[in-house]
């Protein structure tokens, strides 16, 4: 007897869950769809924009490497073209590589002045990460310490030449450098104290500075 009332029970139960379940279908259903179709779209939307962000950066990096084929090649010409056509349509990191890459060609083609002003575009450009702009700055840098002052070589690397800048190693290189070459021996021998001072420099640059610093003394600029 038992037996028979849980059983009537549970069919009693899920007869009621399955009335209660068709009035839920049948006041709440367009919602229930609209939902499901939401969710749906959604889903579909997001593989889309996945699937275009992936192959739009596929074909700017298939660009950006037919470009630094061309400029490995000698065709510096085409090289250019197609990493300025790169700056104003690629995707992602690629216009700003490209603008990169672009200053490099204008340097190796003998356009020294071209290639500083990209490079030092770059590296006032605060769109751009943290790491670009530093290095475009040294390349600026390295560029005008035979094609400027050493004013113009501070101008862009000494905001680097700080403690705690992973960057720094290089632009006291690059300011020691200007500083000897304009003459500035007690300012040479600043930076390049600088640098072997300093435990984390590297032990090529650490290494030439030693050097400068006994030129500078053979000099008579410091000891």
């Amino acid at each position: 007897m038992a037996d028979d009332n849980s059983t009537f029970i549970r069919e009693v139960n899920e007869d009621l869950r399955s009335d209660y379940m068709k009035a839920l279908w049948s006041r709440f259903r367009f919602v229930i769809l609209a939902i499901a179709i939401g969710i749906v779209a959604v889903t579909a939307g997001l593989r889309g924009w996945d699937y275009w962000q992936e192959t739009t950066a596929a074909r700017s990096g298939d660009v950006f490497l037919a470009a630094l084929e061309k400029a490995r090649g000698g065709d510096t010409d085409a090289a250019l073209l197609e990493f300025q056509e790169l700056e104003k349509t690629g995707y992602g990191s690629y216009p700003v590589l490209a603008r990169m890459r672009a200053a490099t060609v204008l340097a190796d083609k003998g356009d020294t002045a071209a290639a500083i002003e990209a490079f030092s575009s770059v590296g006032k450009d605060v769109s751009q990460p943290v790491a670009i702009r530093d290095a475009a700055r040294l390349r600026a840098a390295y560029l005008l310490i035979d094609n400027g002052s050493y004013a113009d070589v501070s101008a862009e690397v000494e905001v680097l030449a700080v403690p705690g800048n992973p960057a720094r190693h290089s632009a006291r290189e690059a300011l020691g450098i200007a500083a000897f070459k304009a003459g500035e021996l007690s300012q040479a021998a600043q930076w390049f104290g600088d640098i072997a001072a300093d435990g984390e420099t590297p032990n090529g640059i650490k290494t030439r500075a030693g050097l400068m610093l006994d030129m500078i003394a053979a000099q008579g600029g410091a000891s």
